[in-house]
């Protein structure tokens, strides 16, 4: 079972930020065989949602409100360990997600930019896709919306 804590940048220990950095330069960067700036400023002004097994993050996403991504509030930079994604824990993961957004932000509307790829597992989701496929970082995306 995984511990969830959301955090703002502020409060985030600098192992905690190591940690979720790496994890996600392993997914986006090293797996995905992507080349691509990951500090973005945007970590800045997200809540980050962390889901720790046994002391080690193995989950993360960036939760937005309304006006920083999108339009609407937004997720993004969703992440699950690839030695774990066996346990579905991504599913778990836009769940707390979802609920996170509306805890902190008072908003359902969410907009995100997927990777192609996840598609269904976003409409699982409640997700429907809202635009043409687009490049970002030479990997096909979409934007998707859940009202």
């Amino acid at each position: 079972m995984l511990q969830w804590k959301i955090k703002a940048f502020d409060a985030l220990t600098v192992h905690e930020l190591y940690d979720l950095l790496q994890l996600r330069s392993e997914i986006f960067v090293v797996e995905q065989n992507c080349v691509y700036l990951d500090l973005d400023g945007k970590d800045k002004v997200a809540l980050h949602l962390i889901g720790e097994f046994e002391g080690e993050i193995v989950a993360h996403s960036r939760l937005f409100k309304p006006g920083i991504s999108f339009d609407n509030a937004s997720i993004g930079r969703v992440t699950v360990d690839a030695n774990y994604r066996d346990r579905k824990w991504g599913h778990d993961l836009m769940r707390e997600s979802i609920a996170g957004i509306a805890l902190h932000f008072g908003e359902s509307k969410i907009t995100i930019g997927a990777q192609l790829y996840l598609k269904k597992f976003y409409e699982n989701h409640g997700f429907v896709q809202t635009s043409e496929m687009y490049l970002e970082d030479d990997i096909p995306h979409i934007e998707m919306k859940r009202e």
